[in-house]
């Protein structure tokens, strides 16, 4: 998959890896979380996923956020970059964020409903069937969710 290579590139147009594989590297500001949910709600109307823009969107925002608060601080942003990656599976939308930070993430287990940070997973647990992280080698990682492609009952 990624290489810490990849993320070198200052590049931040889409990449189409394939018809059912759509990459984008993100910066760590307000502007690359829009870019993020714009080019989640152009490939999935390219792949006529619009039933599942709202939480793909979501759950991309919260992947992306959790790169750049957790993630990019630790590192030279100048070497490294955030890439989301959206994979179009028989039954299911994978929605993926590598960066290249190697703190796993940490699912936040308080009774304070009043928080206002630490439900980023909380909300990516809710919305997706499956979630989880990759180790990236030699550093960084890839947090994943996926999401049903099917419509809504």
């Amino acid at each position: 998959m990624s290489s810490p290579a990849q993320f070198r590139s200052r590049e931040s147009a889409p990449v189409r890896d394939s018809a059912r594989t759509a990459a984008q590297y993100l910066t760590g500001s307000r502007a690359g979380f829009v870019q993020a949910r714009e080019f989640t709600r152009r490939t999935l109307d390219a792949w006529s996923l619009e039933h599942r823009a709202d939480d793909a969107v979501t759950v991309v925002t919260e992947l992306a956020a959790n790169a750049v608060l957790h993630a990019l601080p630790h590192t030279s942003t100048d070497a490294f970059h955030v890439r989301l990656r959206l994979t179009l599976r028989r039954s299911h939308l994978v929605c993926a964020v590598t960066d290249p930070g190697d703190s796993l993430p940490v699912y936040p287990h308080t009774a304070d409903a009043l928080l206002e940070h630490g439900r980023g997973l909380h909300i990516i647990e809710a919305l997706s069937e499956h979630w989880g992280w990759t180790r990236r080698s030699p550093v960084g990682k890839t947090v994943w969710a996926m999401l049903p492609t099917r419509l809504p009952s």
